[in-house]
């Protein structure tokens, strides 16, 4: 089998692709992220990763995933029942009630089971609720989704089953400190128009880690609602869980919102178990969307974490064991950037305020980040261009800045970080030096 211009030559047949074919079947930037992440883990050493959203293996949580299982294998019949029967489209029940228990207590929302539907990850549900909500309609319309704050998370760029499928505001940028800079929405320019389907935000922000103020949300939510248009806040790394975000927030949820929380970054990954919350009739849609894709979800997720969040202690460990965690090895891989780029080049690190990453901006960087990315992929280090976080921009944008950034992630050994940077150092300081204006 080979491709061809738009789909795949099978034993000298060409079997053209869709639109959607081509969207989905030809190549991506989370596509090469995920590649490079599992090529990386599967040869051991030889890499340096990060590249990928992989969250550390946390021994306190690994020790509660074995017990867990443990007791699934103890109880009778809980392993024939977690691996042996499918559930509902939504997700268990019993799970999903757990939540809306849980949210009811923590924060006083009014919320049942029918205000939560599982799927098959976080990057499933925003497939489902992006093309739910936008893209073509039966009159001839086409509607789009406003990321008001750029640059935004690559595993959203390649989701439409359609074009022109995303309108993006870029970041108001402030240098905040000799080597720190911070994102900001720019709400002057931002006027969603009829076009607009819904806005999306991440909080934390992936790739940056900048957590939208709970003014700021407050304000996106009011425009939204004014518009008569849902708000999306993606919390994969946020609040009330893992919570692997360093500021104080406040959660907000209204049924004009929709949430979106994930297990991965609780050290989950390979379970695969993401959270819509929603309205009762957004839930409804998510399931019948899941039942018409892939049936059911995945029992494993939800069985190994109902108990713990019937406790609470979903809560407790986000709060005394993954925040911590995450927070020390931000701090440390900060302090080696430091230590390794000193003054050798221009240089800004976004204010680390959650997610597993630091978001590092090389003013006047002399090549794209993707040649850097070669660059460093060949000596042994994998990180992401910022290049594929700057998407749906206006045509005819020419923003030097998305030329300028990369993403890396310090969740690996410490010293593979360590090293990982300084060659990073080497590597940026040598395009400066190549430079002619050098």
């Amino acid at each position: 089998m080979t491709r061809c211009g738009g789909g795949v030559i099978v034993s000298g047949m060409e079997w053209e692709f869709s639109t959607f074919g081509k969207n989905l079947c030809e190549g991506s930037g989370i596509g090469e992220l995920m590649d490079d992440l599992g090529q990386a883990l599967a040869r051991g050493g030889e890499m340096r990763m990060l590249g990928g959203g992989q969250p550390a293996h946390v021994p306190e949580m690994e020790a509660v995933w074995r017990r867990r299982m443990e007791e699934i294998m103890a109880s009778e019949g809980g392993l024939e029942k977690m691996l042996g029967n499918y559930d509902v489209p939504a997700g268990n029940e019993a799970f999903r009630q757990a939540l809306a228990d849980l949210f009811r207590k923590e924060f006083g929302w009014d919320l049942s089971h029918e205000n939560f539907a599982v799927t098959m990850g976080g990057q499933t549900a925003f497939f489902f609720l992006f093309n739910a909500l936008a893209g073509s309609f039966p009159d001839g319309r086409r509607k789009k989704i406003l990321l008001p704050l750029l640059p935004e998370y690559i595993g959203y760029a390649n989701q439409a089953v359609g074009e022109d499928f995303f309108e993006a505001l870029p970041a108001k940028v402030e240098k905040i400190g000799p080597h720190q800079f911070k994102y900001r929405v720019d709400f002057d320019a931002l006027d969603p128009g009829d076009e607009i389907a819904a806005i999306c935000v991440s909080r934390p922000t992936n790739p940056s880690g900048n957590v939208l103020t709970d003014g700021e949300v407050e304000k996106l939510r009011v425009l939204a609602k004014k518009r008569g248009i849902p708000l999306i806040i993606d919390n994969a790394y946020g609040a009330p869980f893992p919570s692997v975000i360093f500021s104080e927030v406040e959660p907000v949820w209204d049924e004009d919102m929709i949430l979106t929380l994930s297990l991965s970054k609780l050290g989950l990954p390979g379970t695969r178990t993401g959270i819509v919350m929603g309205s009762k009739e957004v839930c409804r849609a998510v399931a019948s969307m899941t039942s018409i894709v892939g049936l059911a979800n995945g029992n494993v997720g939800t069985e190994i974490t109902r108990p713990l969040i019937e406790s609470g202690e979903i809560l407790r460990l986000s709060r005394e064991v993954v925040k911590p965690f995450y927070q020390k090895r931000s701090a440390q891989a900060q302090a080696w950037l430091e230590s390794s780029f000193g003054d050798r080049f221009p240089y800004f690190v976004h204010r680390s305020e959650g997610a597993l990453f630091l978001w590092i901006w090389f003013e006047g960087l002399p090549i794209p980040t993707k040649e850097l990315y070669q660059r460093l992929k060949m000596r042994g280090v994998l990180i992401v261009p910022g290049e594929y976080f700057f998407f749906g921009l206006a045509e005819g944008t020419d923003w030097k800045h998305t030329r300028e950034c990369i993403r890396m992630t310090y969740t690996m050994e410490p010293a593979v970080v360590e090293e990982a940077i300084e060659i990073i150092a080497e590597e940026v300081e040598r395009a400066f030096q190549e430079s002619p204006s050098a």
